[in-house]
């Protein structure tokens, strides 16, 4: 076995350094090592979406046939000294498993009789009569109970092997059977890409013709694969989308109603607020949410979050929880601090909400993904003419892209296992393609106003609108899963006073 190979078995095992050893005594050792009753294997119930994720593998197996493909779930990344991020798996690991297993390797080894063998690749529990279960950062002292081999073979229906045996297992796969081409989603686990490469010929060196580049190439391929894959929804898929919707409804109702408290501690008031509903109803947001009151409200991404609400402003908010199975909404509203609009803010509102309305009935089956953005843009270009920002008329407005400046984006993407969920598909299936019921895509024109944009009179400088709705296509048409959520400028008002009134 290679240095990395052996490398890759003590990453996830836990390294014990003899150092560390030392400064025990060997009663100490020896005590932390015994006294512990043993645990027995719990029942293992498959899990629900276990039968959706074999024919996720049986799609994948077909498309590769006689490859071998390599999807790790990743490695939790160091924040600072000893401390890491949260770890969240790869979206094509949980997509193919259903698994949140850090460090873990799903392996799809080609068999000579057609088809692959799966099998997956993650840490053990740990024994207590050995020091590593109370010394190593993993350890399950530290950090809790994991589930066995064989528990986690029944949940995921898949064959389940110990990590430390993958560089063997690898090593020898790939002797054995030289001319077998290897594809692995790269870049997230280095010690695993290192090891790949010292395997294979053809990954190693620098990028020159039949170098690297092939492997590269065949990597890519993987991954754009899984990310089409995943433009069609299936069943379980959209429920959970559904459920992450409902959370994220809570979300932004419990931050309207806690508005007083955000306007005496500003903009974290609300991301906080959001955020405690997705920890208690999932597993987070499900990215980083923007809580832009006033002028912050035209800067995109606004995640800072820590500037102040005033009333007479408007508050946007963009944000979405994550279920406990990491597929996620994402949604907006902006709506008037004080509970009402003045005449120049709902002007502003009224138009994205129409450019809102237009791009959601153009969602559905057969219809291009550009047409969507197309009727949002016409929608705003007309107003923007009609205001005397742009000169018009508005076909010329947006041939020469001018009403860009003002809706920065488009009109939305596609959600799923990511915030913007299949974005390595091929253009033609996604961006080219058209749409097909069961993708779940967002619809979120906006207008921005910059605080020192010369070109718009004073009165509108600073102010900020974008609407944000969940849309699901079905076979006749679309359904908005975001739709109980207050939209229109008069529901938004109502929504607002009611809120604060009860508080």
């Amino acid at each position: 076995m290679t240095d990395n190979g052996k490398l890759l078995g003590k990453e996830r095992q836990g390294r014990l350094s003899t150092a560390s050893r030392r400064i025990y005594s060997e009663e100490l050792l020896e005590f932390m090592c015994s006294g512990w009753a043993e645990t027995s294997e719990r029942n293992s119930v498959p899990a629900e979406q276990s039968v959706y994720t074999a024919k996720r593998r049986q799609a994948l197996s077909a498309a590769f046939a006689g490859e071998r493909l390599v999807i790790p779930a990743g490695i939790a990344k160091t924040r600072v000294n000893d401390t890491k991020y949260g770890f969240r798996p790869t979206s094509e690991y949980v997509f193919l498993t259903g698994d949140r297993t850090e460090g873990a390797v799903l392996v799809f080894e080609p068999n000579p009789a057609g088809g692959h063998d799966e099998q997956l690749y993650l840490l053990p529990r740990m024994s207590p009569d050995s020091s590593e279960f109370w010394l190593s950062g993993r350890g399950e002292l530290e950090a809790g109970r994991r589930r066995s081999l064989t528990e986690t073979a029944g949940e995921l229906g898949l064959a389940v092997e110990d990590i430390g045996r993958l560089p063997t297992d690898l090593t020898e796969a790939v002797t054995a059977r030289p001319g077998v081409p290897s594809r692995l989603l790269r870049g997230h686990d280095v010690v695993l890409d290192t090891l790949l490469a010292e395997l294979e010929p053809d990954r190693r060196g620098p990028r020159e013709v039949g170098k690297s580049i092939a492997a590269e190439q065949r990597d890519q391929e993987l991954k754009a694969n899984l990310a089409a894959a995943r433009l069609v929804k299936d069943v379980w898929e959209i429920d959970q989308l559904r459920r992450a919707c409902e959370s994220t409804m809570r979300g932004f109702d419990d931050v309207v109603a806690e508005l007083d408290q955000a306007i005496a501690a500003g903009e974290r008031w609300v991301e906080g607020t959001f955020w405690r509903r997705a920890r208690v109803d999932g597993n987070d947001v499900g990215y980083t949410s923007v809580c832009a009151a006033g002028a912050h409200a035209c800067s995109l991404h606004w995640v800072r979050n820590d500037g102040p609400i005033r009333l007479g402003e408007l508050l946007l908010l963009d944000a979405g929880v994550e279920t406990d199975t990491f597929y996620t909404a994402d949604v907006t509203r902006t709506f008037p601090i004080s509970g009402t609009f003045t005449e120049l803010q709902r002007k502003i509102y009224d138009a994205v909400h129409d450019a809102l309305e237009a791009a959601i009935a153009a969602v559905e089956p057969g219809a291009r993904f550009r047409d969507y953005h197309e009727a949002a843009e016409r929608t705003l270009a007309e107003r923007l003419v009609e205001w005397g920002l742009l000169e018009g008329p508005a076909h010329r407005v947006l041939e020469l892209g001018l009403s860009r400046r003002y809706t920065l984006h488009g009109a939305g993407h596609m959600i799923g296992l990511d915030v913007h969920d299949c974005s390595g598909a091929p253009r033609e299936d996604y961006v080219d393609g058209v749409l097909k019921a069961g993708m779940v895509l967002t619809v979120e024109p906006g207008l921005y106003f910059q605080p020192d944009d010369l070109t718009v009179p004073e009165q509108y400088r600073g102010i900020g609108v974008r609407i944000e709705d969940d849309i699901l296509v079905t076979e006749d048409g679309r359904e908005n899963l975001t739709a109980a959520l207050p939209r229109s400028a008069d529901e938004v008002e109502n929504w607002v006073r009611s809120k604060r009134r009860k508080n």
